[in-house]
């Protein structure tokens, strides 16, 4: 019997027998969806065997491809507001009406955890959320690298104009006060197709690895959905690099690799057939100084002009941000060891391109000599005078010489147009683009740009 509270791997041999049991029971006429009404099976049986098929899914492990995904059972998308993953869309629209009743209680958690909105103002508050993510959030299929937002990282993620302390949500145990959840939405107004919306972005969904057998998750999401619905706000977007009902667009990850020895040594990457490491790193080298006359970093002056030429340019994409100044303030000014922007510009003063990236280190697991690699992402670029080919070449030359070992970049926007001239590789991942409660077509990862700093895969199986 599975006693209360118990954590149990959802892949043992017993959930299996029990799920197995489910099945079979529920292929006889008359029990399937009544097999609670059903006197010759006992209650405590009926409820072993309920839990054991819930956890059973959990083990199935997240669909990485359409094709698993169609042999996927949702059982929380299901009942969400989200299309189908086998429906062709073709109209452009919200899924369920604005609520005007929204529920005022938060939702109940498992006995043992209640809720806490985390204070990131708070040194001691964001440094329990950084160990939370830094121990427990996304990690490569091989459980080799995991990524490392620092304190300072998760404060401008999570803190941009309009933000409310009440969509950074924890889930503690209630007997400790250990901090063993959270999600978080951040307010954005984006552009679909045609239409602009006010909307939220929701990211850093995390459960402690224990706790993903307790369905934690699904009422996370639930939980910051209502609060979200309390401010009037009833759509949002994420990313995931699972499959999950439904897609709006699709990206592969590439990577540029800057120092191919600590890269290979860590076995972020391999060498090619017939290439020798010093052959691999005269490949990847780059130029000491960038070449683009006028490229320096942004300064506050820049930011009217950088808006300007943002929103010009973001017009011609299907997913794209309206950013206002403020906005562009926080998420382009230059940060230490956050986020780097260069504008061009011209002999008469005026800025004509800027290219930019972030940093996100990721925590090297169990490897004897390297704890992180320093890697740069790809943010924004935008260009009217500077061939793209060219700021990003600098771009590169500019991550390599503040000790980056990697640059990735998504093949969205204009990105294909320089991934291969500049040796960047393809990358094994692809990361989902979603919108939660709207309904439009699908798009090309050409016609999108959204802020999004990936959401991890904790309910992919649910």
């Amino acid at each position: 019997m599975l006693k209360a509270g118990e954590w149990v791997d959802p892949c043992s041999s017993v959930v299996r027998a029990l799920a197995l049991q489910a099945r079979d029971l529920s292929s006889i006429p008359g029990r399937g969806r009544n097999l609670g009404q059903n006197p010759s099976v006992p209650m405590q049986k009926l409820q072993d065997i309920q839990r054991a098929m819930e956890l059973l899914t959990a083990c199935q492990g997240p669909a990485k491809n359409l094709e698993e995904a169609s042999q996927h059972r949702y059982h929380f998308w299901d009942t969400q507001p989200v299309p189908k993953l086998n429906e062709v869309v073709t109209t452009h629209g919200s899924i369920e009406q604005d609520k005007e009743n929204i529920r005022q209680e938060p939702y109940s958690l498992p006995q043992g955890f209640t809720w806490d909105t985390l204070d990131l103002g708070s040194s001691e508050e964001l440094k329990e959320l950084y160990t939370l993510l830094n121990e427990n959030y996304v990690e490569d299929d091989e459980n080799m690298f995991r990524f490392d937002y620092s304190p300072h990282f998760l404060q401008w993620a999570l803190r941009p104009p309009g933000w409310l302390s009440q969509w950074h949500c924890g889930v503690r145990v209630s007997s400790n006060r250990k901090l063993v959840g959270f999600i978080s939405a951040i307010p954005a107004n984006i552009r679909i197709y045609e239409i602009e919306k006010k909307m939220v972005e929701i990211n850093f969904l995390c459960v402690h690895k224990k706790l993903r057998s307790k369905r934690v998750a699904p009422v996370l999401i639930r939980e910051i959905t209502r609060r979200v619905n309390l401010q009037g706000i009833f759509q949002a977007v994420y990313t995931a690099g699972v499959i999950l009902p439904k897609p709006v667009a699709t990206c592969r990850y590439w990577h540029r690799s800057l120092n191919p020895r600590k890269l290979v040594e860590v076995k972020f990457s391999h060498l090619s057939r017939n290439m020798t490491l010093q052959r691999t790193m005269k490949l990847y080298r780059l130029p000491d100084t960038p070449k683009t006359a006028g490229l320096r970093p942004m300064e506050q002056k820049d930011i009217t002009r950088v808006q300007e030429l943002l929103l010009n340019y973001l017009k011609q994409f299907e997913l794209a941000p309206v950013m206002s100044e403020e906005e562009v303030t926080h998420w382009f000014l230059p940060q230490e060891n956050i986020i780097d922007t260069y504008v061009v510009e011209g002999p008469d003063g005026v800025v004509t391109d800027f290219v930019s990236f972030y940093t996100l280190p990721s925590t090297v697991v169990h490897h004897p000599v390297h704890k992180n690699l320093k890697a740069a992402y790809s943010f924004y670029n935008v260009h009217t005078e500077t061939p793209l080919l060219d700021l990003m070449n600098d771009a590169l030359i500019i991550a390599k010489s503040k000790g980056f070992d990697v640059l990735n970049a998504l093949d969205l926007m204009e990105n294909k147009t320089f991934l291969e001239k500049l040796k960047f590789g393809m990358g094994d991942g692809n990361l989902q683009y979603y919108l939660y409660n709207w309904r439009c077509p699908d798009m090309e990862p050409e016609k999108v740009r959204n802020v999004n700093f990936h959401i991890t895969n904790t309910v992919s199986q649910q």
